[in-house]
């Protein structure tokens, strides 16, 4: 009972540390309903015994003596290995505390508090793919080997570590799964429902996403993130009226919150309502730290016509992570709209090298080539962008002009007309350009 015990108090620690137990489950979780397997086997050493007596009165340092001095003699012993894990746990020693969890794995394979203990720890390192293979371990215990709720925890912590990431790397679908996992094994939590929310809205379920967010709001009206949820889900829909009337209402429970601040104005930005850029310029001004912040409001000026504004921000950004790519390529357009395009053509360059499989990226370096006289490279440009993105109107017509400048007739006149037939009106100046070098080229023909 006592080891059941420490497991509980270990994962309690971690969410302190923010990624541990909700406390829904924590408290269910405090009542272990079986005995240890270590207990089963009768008394322990009197050294595991008084550690684990000061590790209940949290006097780390007795535990710790306790501990190392019997580890000493006895290297391989699963238990102890674990207990003094936990104490490395407790005191923030989270590399000696990995590898006394690590070290009991090897003890034995079959101690569930241990993988889900290492799991934790390294998901809260951000180290998620040393921790998913220890977590996954855990989800495989069954019966009296793993308490439901700890087991709920680690396909909660996986479906945290699979969930998409800002940037889009992730697995919806998979995560999901993993929260079922989870809701089979213990009761659903707010942060669950978020939690769904969220995925659904990343697989395109917005209906469902909707629903959940709902519930929420049915529980908690003032909920900063179902709230902020739904609005980002009908901006994401280009419900922009809902969204600013939701938006409004939170925050007339909730004045200045930040989260809901931001996405109304971003609701306002997609709108053009002057309103957008002052109330992000205010917001910046009081949270000068945030990125997110800072990022909005460096895209809401570009999009109102500050381009030298908007990329003094980008590149204060950029100092401390310089290979971003999200960054770069915002960056890289504010060159474009300052007509800088030597300077855009060297940032596009650096996203291709970084990400092959930019789409946009080889868009960006197609046009910057063309406007610094590279027609090679424009077509070089195309070529693989075309592996990732179709053809567009501004496509064709960089494809013909480049092949024009090389004067290679043939590819030009072809791609010309490809140009005219998808351009349909909506580009005079081009098309009228198109029509001209037709009635050259064709008529050397």
């Amino acid at each position: 009972m006592v080891r059941k015990f420490l497991v509980v108090v270990c994962l309690l620690s971690i969410l302190e540390a923010g990624v541990g137990l909700s406390a829904q489950t924590a408290g269910v979780a405090k009542v272990p309903s079986t005995a240890s397997k270590d207990d089963a086997q009768g008394a322990l050493p009197g050294p595991i015994a008084a550690a684990e007596a000061a590790i209940l009165k949290q006097d780390w340092k007795t535990a710790e003596t306790a501990l190392d001095t019997y580890l000493t003699t006895h290297p391989t012993d699963a238990r102890a290995l674990f207990d003094a894990g936990y104490v490395a746990d407790a005191q923030n020693r989270l590399d000696d505390a990995a590898s006394l969890y690590g070290r009991s794995i090897q003890a034995d394979p079959q101690r569930f508090e241990a993988h889900l203990s290492l799991g934790l720890l390294l998901a809260r390192q951000g180290k998620t793919a040393e921790a998913r293979p220890e977590l996954a371990a855990a989800t495989r215990f069954h019966g009296e080997e793993a308490d439901p709720l700890l087991k709920a925890r680690a396909w909660r912590a996986l479906a945290e570590i699979d969930k998409p990431d800002p940037s889009g790397h992730g697995d919806a679908v998979q995560a999901s799964n993993d929260l079922l996992e989870a809701l089979k094994l213990s009761p659903e939590t707010p942060t669950d429902t978020l939690l769904a929310a969220t995925l659904a809205e990343d697989t395109g379920q917005n209906d469902a996403a909707e629903a959940a967010y709902r519930r929420l709001l049915a529980k908690d009206p003032k909920s900063t993130d179902a709230n902020a949820g739904l609005a980002h889900l009908y901006i994401r829909e280009k419900k922009y009226p809902d969204a600013e009337t939701l938006l409004r209402a939170a925050l007339a429970q909730t004045p200045g919150d930040p989260a809901l601040t931001a996405e109304l104005a971003t609701d306002l930005a997609a709108q053009d309502k002057e309103e957008a850029l002052p109330m992000l310029e205010q917001l910046h001004a009081a949270h000068p730290q945030d990125e997110n912040i800072t990022r909005m409001l460096a895209e809401v000026r570009a999009q109102s016509g500050d381009a030298a504004g908007a990329d003094k921000m980008y590149v204060a950004l950029l100092a401390t992570r310089p290979n971003n790519i999200d960054l770069l390529m915002a960056h890289g357009e504010n060159q474009i709209r300052q007509l800088h395009y030597a300077e855009a053509f060297a940032i596009f360059d650096k996203v291709t090298r970084l990400d092959e499989g930019n789409g946009d990226a080889w868009s960006g370096l197609a046009f910057a080539a063309s406007k610094t006289g590279r027609p090679e490279v424009t077509l070089h440009a195309l070529t693989m962008r075309s592996k990732f993105l179709p053809e567009l109107p501004s496509t064709y017509f960089l494809w013909a002009t480049s092949f024009d400048t090389l004067h290679q007739k043939t590819q030009a006149i072809a791609y010309y007309h490809q140009f005219l037939d998808a351009a349909a009106g909506k580009f005079p100046d081009q098309e009228w350009q198109a029509r001209q070098r037709l009635l050259l080229l064709e008529r050397k023909n």
